[in-house]
């Protein structure tokens, strides 16, 4: 599923996966959430509601340029590095392709369906 995404207003190239948690992401669209890092390794920004996360596929460790949900705490998780071993609490949404290092400062993404 395609996007569109604004990372610190430029425009990257960003698709979500049609995992059931994904689909339901998409619905919350269109977002603007300013994010924090974590832990230096990802930048979060807290989601207006949880997502469903019934029938997810099995956990993948998030890598570079990941995009995924963080399901204790109900927030997004962009990956500016490859992160932690896989987890049945964090899901792969999708993927920007964009630069570690670029990934690694920005302060904001807004998020729109393509459609």
């Amino acid at each position: 599923m395609d996007i569109r995404v604004t990372l610190d207003g430029n425009p990257v190239e960003a698709t979500l996966n049609d995992s059931p948690a994904a689909r339901d992401f998409a619905e919350l669209l269109p977002l603007a959430l300013d994010l924090k890092d974590f832990h230096g390794v990802e930048r979060v920004a807290g989601l207006p509601r949880k997502l469903d996360t019934s029938s997810s596929p099995e956990p993948t460790a998030a890598r570079t340029g990941d995009m995924a949900y963080y399901a204790p705490w109900g927030n997004l998780a962009l990956f500016h590095q490859d992160g932690p071993s896989a987890s049945a609490d964090l899901l792969v949404l999708g993927h920007l392709d964009v630069g570690a290092a670029r990934l690694g400062r920005a302060g904001r993404i807004t998020i729109e369906s393509a459609s």
